[in-house]
């Protein structure tokens, strides 16, 4: 989320948020400046998280894996300074390398970065370092400095994803969200208090802080081996050498003697995660098909997604990521079986239900292309973009009268860009709007 999102909330948390002003770092003790309480950050979370967790794919379906992370979470949080919040771990079935947190204490790793662990130590200093943002108020204090400089514009709402007004051309809004749109962007001086509040949180779990410094190393190392995996990781939490000498020097401290001294948790963590790591030419493939996408080679995107999905025709990810390189080669016909795999496989996931939507719409088949809107809303509300396109579909069915209470509604959720304007305009052409 960003700040505009945070910004278009306030109205709706009440003018006590505005007067919140200074409040206690949980961490250091120290007056800080925030605009909003916790009731407010667990709302936020509420709000925003299941929407990437969705655009990550789904929470992975593998319930021992989620299991296994929960329980390495819950252990840390425990020794948190704030072990009240309602914490909650997941894996996420996304390919890239990171881990997020959002501000009511929604914790996530994707599974590219749980493959590219070798260690529950590892593990635990990944969440230890998220639990580090969600303690330190990160989120709270940043939206804060932030709104200081935007309080004219506290109306404004966040824009749905669109990158063309003719909407014909559907496929544009394949993206929905856009990846990594809803997370939080932190400053060094974030990181670098999480990184510590990491190290003290795994030890206290009965970790080896050591941890914290494998998985630097193996960041830096998959960032030259691997770059486009770790793009969005590196640009939501900026990884550099200083913070590995900054940990290096921490864990001499005398604190941490002691438990630099106990041997890594690799077997347990290789045994907890091997279906997951059975997986991982599966993974690299998609990976490559995603860097290929990135550059619009729809056709090698496909045939490495073609490989994939012959080792594991019931990848999820896989499907979903076949079905978008289809209809980004203007294939709707092709792309539809893969989305009726991934909606059979994963019934309660909901971005395969917005693409069949878009696939509807391009086959010219704005009745079905609704019912999938609406299923898909049913499963995951609140996506402005998707009440958008359930007013294109009903326009498409000369139903304008219907239409025009979708187009109304998307515009109390979102009043700019390129979708706003086409709504706005066709409410006025109906004398909706004057």
């Amino acid at each position: 989320m960003d700040r505009r999102d945070f910004l278009w909330l306030l109205p709706g948390l009440g003018a006590t948020a505005w007067l919140q002003g200074c409040a206690t770092d949980p961490v250091t003790g120290k007056q800080s400046f925030v605009m909003i309480d916790k009731s407010q950050e667990v709302a936020l979370d509420k709000k925003h998280s299941p929407h990437q967790f969705s655009e990550d794919y789904g929470i992975s379906q593998d319930r021992e894996l989620n299991a296994y992370l929960d329980g390495i979470g819950r252990r840390l949080a425990d020794s948190t300074h704030r072990p009240d919040m309602p914490y909650a771990f997941h894996a996420v079935n996304a390919n890239y390398v990171n881990a997020y947190a959002f501000p009511g204490g929604s914790i996530a790793c994707t599974r590219g970065i749980l493959l590219e662990m070798e260690s529950e130590d590892q593990c635990a200093a990944l969440l230890g370092h998220e639990l580090g943002h969600v303690n330190a108020r990160h989120y709270a204090e940043s939206q804060a400095k932030g709104t200081l400089m935007d309080l004219a514009v506290a109306g404004v709402t966040i824009a749905a994803a669109s990158k063309k007004a003719e909407y014909g051309q559907i496929v544009q809004m394949v993206g929905g969200i856009g990846g990594g749109a809803l997370l939080a962007h932190y400053s060094r001086d974030n990181e670098r208090e999480a990184d510590a509040l990491g190290v003290e949180y795994m030890t206290r779990g009965g970790y080896n802080p050591e941890g914290m410094t494998d998985l630097m190393a193996m960041l830096n190392d998959q960032s030259k081996r691997k770059p486009n995996a770790l793009e969005l990781m590196f640009s939501t939490h900026p990884m550099s050498s200083e913070r590995l000498a900054n940990t290096q020097q921490t864990l001499k401290k005398p604190a941490y003697a002691q438990a630099t001294g106990k041997g890594r948790q690799k077997e347990r963590y290789m045994d907890r995660t091997s279906r997951l790591r059975a997986l991982k030419p599966v993974i690299v493939e998609e990976q490559q098909a995603e860097a290929q996408m990135g550059k619009k080679a729809y056709g090698q995107a496909s045939q490495l997604l073609d490989s994939a999905l012959r080792k594991a025709p019931e990848d999820y990810p896989g499907l979903v990521l076949m079905a978008k390189a289809q209809l980004a080669m203007d294939k709707p016909r092709e792309a539809q079986p893969y989305l009726d795999r991934a909606k059979a496989i994963y019934p309660t996931e909901a971005q395969a239900q917005h693409l069949t939507g878009v696939t509807q719409l391009k086959l010219k088949r704005p009745d079905a292309a609704l019912s999938a809107f609406q299923a898909y809303e049913r499963l995951l509300p609140g996506n402005a973009n998707t009440v958008f396109l359930q007013g294109y579909s009903l326009e498409m069915m000369q139903n304008k009268q219907e239409a025009a209470r979708a187009y109304y509604r998307y515009l109390q959720m979102a009043r700019q860009g390129q979708q706003a304007s086409y709504a706005h305009s066709r409410l006025q052409n109906w004398g909706v709007l004057r």
